[in-house]
């Protein structure tokens, strides 16, 4: 959990969801052209609802999603 402020200082975009929450994300670039980013939905009141890490190729394409919280779900090909 984090405060607002401690969320929009890591994570360098936000949006608002319906409810008042937001999706905060943040764009990695990987060493071999591929990149991940970062995802952490809150509610209202700042409260993690989930937290989650989407892997890229080099082409741009989702290959793989790995959901960290509520349950770490390990790596899940798409």
């Amino acid at each position: 959990m984090g405060t607002r402020e401690q969320n929009e200082a890591k994570f360098s975009q936000w949006q608002f969801l319906p409810g008042g929450g937001r999706l905060y994300s943040l764009d990695v670039p990987g060493k071999s052209g591929w990149s991940a980013r970062y995802l952490k939905e809150v509610d209202a009141i700042e409260n993690t609802l989930r937290f989650w890490q989407e892997i890229y190729d080099e082409r741009g394409q989702s290959i793989e999603i790995h959901e960290k919280y509520p349950v770490d779900t390990g790596h899940r090909k798409v």
